[in-house]
């Protein structure tokens, strides 16, 4: 009752969003000298941008698209910036940034992402992405994951304490097919979007070994089955290569980190339709922590192991085409992926569209964001100076705007005005 009650308020107050907006609704026409067209990876020179609401109505050369620039226009003036289509994180844990749950990845240019899964048994971050949605939070559009699935002992598995002080067994437990039939549709029955499916052991716990397949192929089998029965989609976090090769041949629609990753896979993924969301930088910036810090010995001592592996397996990756952007850290960390897909082997304009348009892509929503395009939500975003040439320029977002309203605007001299 409480959650129907929840949601009925919800859907009353979209509906007063939405009639707000329609009435204050106005024409943003955007001017701007460099536009990155993510479908095609081509830098634009001279551009400009017209929404009308929360939508992009027309795109393409100032001498044309500027034309509708009049007393009823707002004009946003981005020259001397690099504008591209609101950024896609495709693996973040929103309940474990304590700082903000939400405001940090907008901030960075980030106006989507996908939640890979928590641990919260009462489903928080499902609740923040439907807070998000009927206009009670800012923050970025979500889809997300509910409750990741492991094995009893396995990545996942929240009780690492002493047996004699073992916590009750947590639904999310998933020893056999049965027990994953009924954590799919648990998750499914309290909204989640994506199913998240533990194929191997992992590296931020201390009992896991990467190396080990953990769910069996027949469990992750049925998690697709009784997932895409319902519409929805499946991830697997994957480190080794069994894993990982039996989490593509159930049917996942992507795998997490790919670790280690290697030629057989990669064809294996590539032939299967299946994505991958590499998450570079965290396990490189693990690696480099020294034992002060206060982290996990055991994970710390894991990630200096695994690091050794990555580069070879993300080469795989790239040869068969197969990437989407993914962080898996804190939010702040978000510009260093760029830098470290780039130091992988992708060009900075390949790390752009890994960010954009294959991300959506890869979230099943790129009828609405990914790229800027006529029809499309206007999520648009501007950084000084210009990643294709140098991608340490992400770390500069000064303008974004979130299906049309305007998120930030930091520019230089203030180049906006009514």
């Amino acid at each position: 009752m409480i959650y129907r009650a929840f949601l009925i308020l919800s859907l009353v107050i979209t509906a007063n969003l939405a009639s707000a907006a329609a009435a204050t609704k106005e024409l943003i026409l955007i001017k701007t000298s460099r536009l990155i067209d993510a479908r095609t990876g081509k830098l634009l020179t001279d551009q400009a941008i017209l929404i009308d609401g929360n939508k992009i109505a027309a795109v393409g050369p100032s001498s044309r698209v500027g034309q509708h620039g009049s007393d009823t226009v707002r004009v946003v003036d981005l020259s001397g910036l690099t504008v591209l289509p609101g950024l896609i994180d495709c693996h973040a844990h929103v309940l474990g940034n304590l700082k903000d749950l939400s405001q940090s990845w907008l901030d960075h240019g980030f106006t989507t992402l996908r939640d890979a899964g928590e641990s919260d048994l009462a489903y928080g971050q499902l609740a923040l992405r439907d807070s998000i949605r009927a206009g009670l939070i800012k923050g970025p559009r979500m889809v997300s994951a509910g409750n990741y699935f492991p094995v009893t002992g396995g990545h996942g598995d929240a009780d690492v304490l002493a047996a004699d002080q073992a916590l009750a067994r947590r639904p999310n437990l998933t020893d056999s097919v049965d027990d994953i039939s009924a954590a799919v549709r648990h998750d499914i029955k309290y909204g989640a979007d994506w199913i998240k499916v533990i194929a191997t052991g992992g590296i931020s716990d201390p009992i896991s070994d990467f190396n080990v397949q953990e769910l069996s192929e027949e469990q992750m089998r049925r998690a697709v089955e009784v997932a895409h029965r319902a519409h929805k989609l499946v991830m697997a976090h994957a480190e080794g290569a069994d894993g990982i090769k039996a989490a593509v041949r159930a049917g996942v629609d992507s795998i997490e980190h790919g670790t280690l990753l290697d030629e057989e896979g990669a064809t294996l993924m590539e032939k299967q339709g299946t994505w991958l969301v590499p998450t570079l930088s965290v396990i490189q910036r693990y690696a480099a922590i020294g034992n002060p810090s206060g982290l996990d010995p055991v994970a710390l001592e894991k990630s200096r192991m695994i690091v050794k592996y990555q580069s070879d397996a993300f080469q795989h990756a790239l040869k068969h085409h197969i990437r989407a952007f993914g962080l898996d850290d804190d939010p702040d960390f978000l510009p260093k992926e760029f830098p470290a897909m780039v130091k992988g082997g992708l060009t900075p304009i390949e790390a752009l569209q890994a960010a954009t348009i294959h991300a959506s892509e890869l979230l099943r929503l790129s009828d609405e964001i990914g790229s800027i395009e006529a029809g499309k939500f206007a999520d648009i975003i501007a950084v000084s100076g210009d990643p294709t040439q140098d991608i340490s320029a992400m770390e500069n977002v000064v303008f974004v705007m979130k299906r049309g309203e305007i998120i930030k605007q930091q520019l230089p001299a203030d180049k906006s005005h009514p």
